[in-house]
């Protein structure tokens, strides 16, 4: 027998893109025809699981040392806090990441697109947050990509992030955005989310981490629910 508990709060309105958005054409095949069903979290949602330190094994942060030869490109770290929605870190959680190499080209059988596979860049990598909530990744920065969506339809630079919150059932995506990026008018992705909750997306850069002679340094922190709640979106997104 499970125990009700007090549920999550949800976000407000205008923090999420909608499940359907006309102008990002795949979302009309996909979206679902019925309001989803909200269900009680229980003590099981609530305390576990645990993921422990074993899970991840040491230097699956830094996608740039996954193989003898260095990658291509220029060198970033990405770092940042996982919040909850009234602002306190979240410990020992897992995040990761995927995205594209320098030439905007991912490392999947799907990917057909004309741009050159790095061998030395697999493009995916995970970490544990301290007790602080912070995390670090080193990786390159990922390059534009085209896709058929509409007329010369080109993905801004971006990283997928998947994270878990203080429960397994709170796992969410999300993709981070780089300042400046001249792609962002015209990419429906970027577009669905809510104007006002658009710059949570968006990294920024820091002068202060940035290495000198090595990495150029960017910060995104991650907030899973509340007024601040980083965007999320649906799990098939580009």
């Amino acid at each position: 027998m499970t125990t009700a508990v007090p549920g999550y709060l949800a976000d407000p309105p205008g923090t999420h893109a909608p499940l359907d958005y006309p102008d990002y054409r795949s979302t009309a095949l996909r979206h679902p025809k019925q309001p989803p069903v909200l269900l009680p979290n229980t003590l099981t949602e609530i305390t576990g699981p645990v993921l422990g330190h074993d899970a991840v094994r040491p230097g699956e942060h830094d996608l740039t040392f996954q193989h003898r030869g260095d990658p291509i490109g220029q060198k970033i770290v990405v770092f940042g806090r996982l919040l909850d929605g009234n602002g306190r870190p979240i410990p020992d959680s897992l995040i990761e990441i995927w995205q594209a190499n320098a030439a905007g080209r991912y490392r999947h059988i799907g990917d057909r697109w004309d741009a050159p596979l790095d061998p030395n860049f697999d493009g995916v990598g995970r970490t544990l947050t301290d007790k602080f909530g912070r995390y670090e990744f080193v990786t390159i920065q990922p390059g534009a990509y085209p896709w058929g969506n509409h007329h010369n339809a080109w993905r801004p630079a971006h990283i997928h992030f998947s994270v878990f919150g203080r429960a397994f059932t709170q796992r969410l995506v999300t993709q981070m955005y780089f300042p400046g990026d001249p792609l962002f008018f015209q990419d429906p992705i970027f577009n669905s989310t809510p104007e006002a909750a658009r710059p949570r997306l968006i990294s920024r850069f820091s002068l202060e981490r940035t290495k000198p002679n090595w990495a150029l340094a960017f910060e995104f922190d991650i907030v899973v629910r509340g007024r601040e709640a980083t965007p999320f979106e649906e799990p098939h997104d580009d």
